[in-house]
């Protein structure tokens, strides 16, 4: 036998497709929104309003039952719509929990 025919014996075989992604999506821990309080709205709005297009930042928001964190730039701010747009991720700001501009 070849050398080449001989290494496709030990070749990784996946009889499952997708099941190491479904395993992934059983471990994840959902989790309830967070009410914030009033204070702490008051704050976080403080900290949006020091933000503009293209600057950079790190914000933690709630998606489909768990908090994510997502740092990139500002695309788009849109408080009508109430949409924050970081690099091509569209936001709630219902959904935001905090916020913060990095400094460098």
């Amino acid at each position: 036998m070849m050398r080449q025919e001989r290494a496709k014996q030990f070749m990784p075989f996946a009889a499952l497709k997708g099941y190491p992604k479904a395993l992934k999506e059983k471990e994840k821990i959902i989790v309830p929104k967070k009410e914030l309080a009033s204070d702490y709205l008051e704050e976080l709005n403080w900290e949006l309003k020091k933000i503009h297009r293209r600057d950079m930042v790190t914000a933690i928001y709630f998606c489909q039952g768990e908090y994510r964190k997502i740092t990139g730039l500002v695309s788009n701010i849109d408080s009508n719509a109430k949409m924050l747009t970081i690099v091509h991720t569209d936001i709630s700001l219902d959904d935001l929990y905090a916020i913060q501009k990095d400094e460098t």
